[in-house]
């Protein structure tokens, strides 16, 4: 996974009833399609006396893997529509299975379908979704008559300070966003006239809240 991508906040189950019938919503991070099966297994084990296990889930980049079960239901009643619901949130590396226990109505096709889209729907309102960005971790070390100025300025703009470590010189780590990593190093330079050294660290995945990232 190379570039920043949407995906669920935590795991989660969320349940909702239509038509008498039980629809159990159960999502979960899977990085590989390994995960992503074993985690269908785990459901369906779990509610091995449901009428139904149905699947779908997208994993990689570009969403390069892409499946979906209907587990008894009619064709593509189920696992399509699901599908559809993850990849019109543009998530990555989510696997979503509805558990349905029937209550006795039947709903059609179209009513399945409407079923199964709308408790994913439900789901990841439920568990919420976030933006994971690619960031710089940058060690910069500055003198400490530097550190009242540079750690002030440093709170109230868009990077993050992770920690400050103090040796002979002070130690800043700091997370940047990986498109703004000149801009950061320019802005740093000129904030210590030029007295302070950078060391790029290993790149991280930081995550905010979906409705954050779109103000």
């Amino acid at each position: 996974m190379n570039s920043n991508y949407y995906t669920i906040k935590k795991s989660s189950s969320h349940e909702i009833v239509i038509q008498r019938s039980r629809f159990i919503c159960h999502l979960k991070r899977t990085d590989s399609e390994q995960q992503a099966q074993e985690f269908i297994n785990e459901i369906r084990t779990q509610h091995k006396s449901a009428n139904h296990n149905c699947f779908a889930y997208v994993i990689g980049e570009n969403n390069a893997i892409q499946k979906a079960g209907d587990d008894g239901e009619p064709s593509g009643t189920a696992g399509v529509p699901m599908l559809e619901v993850l990849k019109k949130q543009d998530l990555r590396n989510v696997t979503a299975v509805v558990t349905r226990y029937f209550g006795g109505i039947k709903l059609g096709g179209g009513g399945l379908i409407r079923a199964y889209g709308s408790t994913v729907s439900e789901g990841l309102k439920h568990t919420g979704i976030v933006q994971r960005v690619r960031h710089q971790l940058y060690s910069v070390e500055i003198d400490y008559t530097l550190l009242g100025k540079v750690e002030n300025e440093l709170r109230q703009n868009v990077y993050r300070l992770d920690e400050i470590r103090y040796t002979d010189k002070v130690e800043l780590l700091v997370y940047v966003n990986e498109k703004d990593t000149q801009v950061f190093e320019d802005w740093m330079t000129s904030l210590t006239s030029a007295t302070c050294k950078f060391h790029q660290q290993a790149i991280h995945y930081l995550e905010f809240d979906k409705h954050d990232t779109e103000l």
